[in-house]
């Protein structure tokens, strides 16, 4: 997940600006791409030749809504679908799936609201697994002689998980990457969670209460100045820059600047400021997973502030005996900070569970 927060404590400027933010937050959590002014930073050949092989971009309309699907590889080989983040987009695997492309036909979508897709009056769990289902189906993952494998990080392995347990035919295996459920804690949550951390001799800055974003993204002047109002929610430094600064400028569009405020264009987030408010999550609580029909394994960062967090709230929807792989030396955006043991632990899996088209 990714997010724009307000630098300076208390006030709100914008409307879609959480408050309040902690004061002593450190530069590079607070805005880890403003050393760089708006240019892009050096990154390794194995990243820029993941990048050259683009993937073919495409739009799948789901029930009244139009969503970006992105593709790699042949059609007939076995399947795999990627499902981002919250307020994320389908390249957040653009530089993971090429790694599968040689073997399986992967796809990654936009769910509503964010991404390329289309905004929606309301959103549901229902409507995400329809989603991924129709983008699957578009891909060609079910011309393939085994079903697909869905993977979700964050929220979109809340969506994966959603679809293994209501609609398991529609998978061979489910793959989490560091998911977790129940939404934004309560004030009083918070406030437990903060009182703990401090107990512990840690820093209570994550465990702030955000405010429900609503209304419009914020329209920056710049490339530069909306690059560096960029940051990982829940906070953490980034592993690798490189990746955090192809992320964000994929996370962004160009609007009209506001009236008042000169002529021209300016630039703004793609996501729907009010997906939590607007996403309805009563079904999540209806559903169990067993795992009887469909493998399913939790890839984790040992730092994790998302796993930690729910373990708190004791209210994870993932049963206590699904296995864990645990990435050494990550926290919550593992793609971001261990991207290549990610890509390890995933083929791992892959080789164990799918046969070879």
């Amino acid at each position: 997940m990714a997010d724009d927060p307000a630098h300076g404590p208390a006030q709100r400027v914008h409307e879609d600006e959480p408050v309040p933010l902690e004061p002593d937050l450190a530069p590079e959590i607070a805005s880890p791409l403003a050393p760089f002014k708006g240019a892009t930073p050096a990154s390794p050949a194995w990243f820029q030749d993941a990048l050259a092989d683009a993937p073919e971009r495409s739009f799948v309309p789901v029930k009244g809504a139009n969503i970006e699907l992105l593709t790699w590889g042949e059609r007939g080989k076995p399947g795999l679908i990627f499902v981002h983040g919250n307020s994320a987009h389908a390249d957040w695997w653009s530089f993971i799936a090429p790694f599968f492309a040689a073997d399986y036909r992967a796809a990654a979508l936009s769910l509503s609201g964010m991404g390329g897709s289309d905004w929606r009056e309301t959103y549901s769990f229902d409507l995400y697994a329809e989603e991924i289902f129709a983008c699957a189906k578009a891909a060609g993952l079910y011309e393939a002689s085994v079903k697909p494998v869905y993977i979700g990080h964050s929220f979109g392995g809340a969506q994966v998980l959603y679809s293994a347990g209501r609609f398991p035919e529609r998978m061979s295996a489910c793959i989490l990457v560091d998911t977790g459920f129940g939404g934004p804690p309560t004030p009083e949550e918070f406030e437990r969670m903060r009182a703990e951390a401090i107990a512990r001799g840690e820093d209570p800055g994550p465990w702030r209460r955000l405010s429900q974003r609503s209304g419009r993204n914020r329209i920056y002047p710049s490339l530069e100045a909306a690059l560096t109002r960029f940051r990982f929610m829940p906070p953490q430094v980034p592993g690798n820059l490189f990746i955090a600064d192809f992320i964000a400028r994929r996370s962004l569009k160009r609007v009209p600047l506001p009236e008042g405020e000169g002529a021209g264009e300016g630039w703004t987030w793609r996501f729907d400021p009010g997906v939590w408010s607007k996403l309805d999550r009563a079904g999540m609580e209806t559903i169990e997973f067993t795992g009887a029909a469909t493998p399913l394994v939790h890839i984790i960062g040992d730092r994790s502030e998302i796993i930690r967090r729910h373990a708190m709230l004791e209210r994870d929807h993932i049963p206590a005996d699904v296995p864990r792989i645990v990435i050494p030396d990550s926290e919550h955006h593992i793609m971001v900070d261990q991207p290549l043991a990610l890509v390890a632990a995933l083929r791992s899996l892959l080789a164990t569970w799918v046969p070879r088209a």
